[in-house]
């Protein structure tokens, strides 16, 4: 009577925890690698992006609120560039920039729009930010007064600078108290916040729901409501 011998099967699968782990590693390591080649690139277009705008002419005025003069100054400047769009992110009251432009640059008006939806230098950021983006923006001359700076500066370099968007500072000169009060902490904050939000802010796109040009201003609403104005020296609003 014949023995039949049946074959040995050999389990050949990885089934030891420092193989699985090794291979788990291997993978880790691959992806990390993937990601940082990927985040090289970008921050190596983006740079060329950013120097490449630095010597192409100026595509928006981006103006942040907090005291008259800003506005006055801007409306004096617009006069220079006529083609270039102006946006006074949380500025002074309504009718009181239609004033400042009626006098100083009445032919510019269709230019300036108005963002209303922010209540911080971050906020003024946060919600203008798309707005520029979709304006095609790729060089910004950014306005406000000595005691906004270098907040704002260092916000703009960060958030403007992840867009491929090069920065330009104008310094408005003061005659009177801005509404801005600097301290270290709050602007270790807001450069800690814009650093947080620079990834987020080119996927996520908040839409502020209060914009509107200049000569939609309903000055009529605005006079029954006794509005008013900031008085800086030698400009009579009224």
């Amino acid at each position: 009577m014949s023995t039949e011998h049946k074959p040995k099967v050999t389990n050949n699968r990885p089934n030891s925890v420092s193989e699985r782990f090794h291979r788990r590693r291997q993978f880790l390591q691959k992806l990390a690698l993937g990601l940082c080649l990927v985040l090289l690139s970008w921050v190596i277009f983006n740079t060329l992006t950013i120097i490449s705008a630095s010597s192409k002419q100026i595509d928006a005025f981006f103006i942040l609120g907090g005291s008259i003069r800003r506005e006055i100054y801007v409306a004096e400047l617009a006069q220079q560039y006529p083609q270039t769009p102006i946006l006074i992110s949380r500025g002074s009251p309504d009718p009181c920039i239609l004033l400042v432009f009626q006098r100083l640059a009445p032919q510019r008006m269709q230019n300036v729009w108005l963002e209303k939806c922010a209540d911080s230098t971050f906020g003024n950021f946060y919600y203008s930010i798309p707005i520029l983006r979709r304006w095609g923006v790729h060089k910004v001359k950014l306005i406000s007064s000595q005691t906004h700076f270098p907040r704002a500066k260092w916000m703009a370099q960060i958030l403007f600078g992840v867009h491929g968007i090069w920065v330009e500072t104008d310094i408005v000169p003061e005659q009177g108290v801005p509404g801005n009060r600097e301290s270290w902490s709050k602007t270790g904050l807001d450069v800690t916040r814009s650093l947080l939000w620079a990834g987020l802010s080119r996927i996520i796109q908040p839409k502020c729901v209060y914009v509107m040009r200049l000569t939609e201003v309903n000055m009529d609403f605005w006079q029954r409501q006794r509005f008013r104005c900031e008085r800086q020296q030698d400009f009579n609003l009224r």
